[in-house]
């Protein structure tokens, strides 16, 4: 037992070779990859995987037509095992959308890369929910709502693990009835899988200065709707991604609708964070897209069944940091392997949490422990991830720097076509992404308005209905995961400068600028609504939100998505 610093109550301890944070795509490949090796070898290697979604799959947000590439690698006869992934991509379109109408994109002029012949739409909650089900049958350990909330050091400042469940701390800070210390997970190797910013990988990355020489890391948020369709306009297997409407060209994004082969189709819309506007409202644009005559005539008749909404890292290969640190390493979203203009990660998760198994195993099997897994950064200087990021490393800079039309369609698709044709080449170089997201933000004085229609709630919702259509839920009777670095500064620095723009970019209503007895602006936090996309964490021009891990078990229950 373990004397828990912080309530002076003690805390059970278990050890294990290996503990993984996340039962993401990347988190859960690495676990059933090192069973691999493991049986592989004749011997055995113990394995648990923490995850703070009150399942596999409840924290799980993403389009998704996924690349096989990943799976391919993992469980080559994925298909005889029955996984999730049964809705090959059978036609596709691009389009830039108007107001009232569509410009659509030749396909076959569009560079390979971002075409999607050979992929799948998915639910990547129900492909993670299967691939939990591939890593128990191999006696990995799995635990769903047990966040993992804090960082284990040994003596030489390496990780040796993390605390997890630790539960019933009331609103004012104190142990209540009901307290619960947790436990200490401590592994030769800990690898952190907890997605966009995670709290944890934030920490990390600081502290063993992983980013540097690095670009920043860029952000976009992807809000999702599912809907069940009419029968009849239900084209299983159909791929649309839009540029355009309602977004102006100097601001990045777009949407994708795809269509499973049970008349339910996914409905999504992405902003890039480093929009300048801190009067734009991203759930706003989203709900605007929708009213478009294409996808209204789509959606009418049918029913929203799900929403959803989460970060997305878009820095790609130049803001990739050092992966390994020590005691551990960083696998998919939590280093950030999407492909911008693939609009593609997952398989690129599931090959870095892979590399990263290999080396942990080769480690552990060599007698090390709470090293630097150097063979990992190495295997990913080789991989085809890091190959698949340089070739679309410009993209991302292109388009913030000249637009949708000319930086993102005209200069991007040149540019991902030379590298087709020269592995590599680029005639840009590579770009740099410049300042962050938070400091992209300028000042409300330089920007006008944005009127937003009010929603119909047929078509359009406003965002609290939404949000109980992701069945998320937190005990109430805990602090507010959603920390102040100042509380001064929402009301005394963002409000005046900025028009406190944590009311609009927040997708699920957490943030409000009420007004007190006095007729004098507050400030208020309903972290109870919160989704766990990290918007919050990542926009807040003053960088003066934290996000941190609530209660396991608490945030959305995603279904399907």
């Amino acid at each position: 037992m373990v004397d828990a610093p912080d309530t002076g109550v003690e805390r059970e301890s278990m050890e294990f070779d290996v503990v993984i944070v996340g039962a993401g795509p990347a988190g859960l490949s690495a676990a059933i990859r090192l069973k691999q090796r493991a049986a592989e070898a004749g011997g055995d290697i113990n394995v648990v995987v923490v995850e703070k979604g009150s399942e596999v799959g409840a924290h799980i947000l993403s389009g998704a037509v996924l690349d096989p590439s990943g799976i391919n690698a993992l469980i080559p006869d994925w298909k005889e095992k029955g996984a999730p992934i049964d809705t090959p991509v059978t036609s596709e379109a691009f389009k830039i959308l108007g107001p009232s109408g569509s410009l659509p994109l030749p396909v076959f002029a569009m560079p390979p890369a971002v075409q999607n012949h050979g992929n799948y739409i998915v639910s990547m909650g129900n492909v993670c929910r299967w691939l939990a089900s591939q890593a128990e049958e191999m006696g990995v350990e799995i635990y769903p709502g047990m966040a993992a909330s804090k960082l284990l050091y040994r003596d030489d400042g390496s990780v040796r693990g993390v605390i997890v469940g630790e539960m019933g701390i009331g609103k004012d800070g104190e142990p209540t009835s009901g307290y619960e210390p947790g436990m200490e997970l401590c592994g030769k190797y800990i690898l952190i899988a907890e997605g966009v910013r995670g709290s944890l990988a934030k920490i990390l990355i600081d502290k063993y200065g992983l980013s540097d020489g690095r670009d920043p890391q860029k952000f976009g948020i992807g809000l999702k709707e599912l809907w069940e369709i009419s029968p009849e306009k239900s084209r299983p297997g159909h791929v649309q991604h839009s540029f355009g409407w309602p977004l102006d060209d100097q601001t990045g994004g777009g949407s994708f609708i795809y269509h499973f082969n049970d008349n339910t189709v996914a409905v999504g819309f992405v902003v890039h964070l480093n929009y300048k506007n801190p009067y734009l409202y991203p759930y706003g644009e989203f709900q605007r897209f929708k009213t478009h005559p294409e996808v209204a005539e789509l959606l009418e008749g049918g029913k929203r069944i799900a929403y959803g909404a989460r970060a997305i890292t878009e820095g790609g290969f130049q803001s990739v940091p050092k992966l390994a640190f020590p005691g551990g390493a960083l696998i998919g979203c939590s280093a950030g392997f999407v492909n911008v203009p693939r609009i593609k990660g997952n398989h690129n998760a599931m090959l870095t949490g892979m590399m990263a198994a290999d080396a942990a195993f080769d480690a552990i099997g060599a007698g090390r422990e709470g090293d630097v897994l150097e063979a990992y950064e190495e295997a990913y200087q080789g991989s085809p991830v890091r190959r698949e990021l340089f070739k679309a490393r410009n993209a991302k800079p292109l388009w913030s720097k000249f637009g949708t039309r000319l930086g993102a369609i005209a200069f991007a698709g040149v540019d991902l076509w030379t590298n087709t044709i020269i592995p590599g080449f680029s005639f840009f170089g590579t770009l740099k992404h410049g300042k962050t997201d938070a400091a992209a933000t300028e000042p409300a004085a330089k920007h006008k308005k944005i009127d937003y229609p009010r929603p119909d709630g047929i078509l359009t919702f406003d965002r609290l209905t939404n949000v109980s259509f992701s069945a998320t839920n937190h005990e109430e009777d805990q602090p507010s995961h959603l920390k102040l670095k100042d509380p001064s500064i929402p009301i005394g620095v963002n409000l005046p400068k900025y028009d406190e723009p944590a009311q609009r970019y927040c997708p699920a209503g957490v943030y409000e600028v009420l007004t007190d007895d006095n007729g004098d602006p507050r400030f208020q936090i309903n972290a109870q609504n919160c989704v766990h996309c990290k918007t919050c964490d990542i926009k807040d021009p003053s960088q003066n939100i934290v996000w941190t891990t609530p209660e396991g078990g608490g945030g959305p229950n995603y279904p399907n998505m």
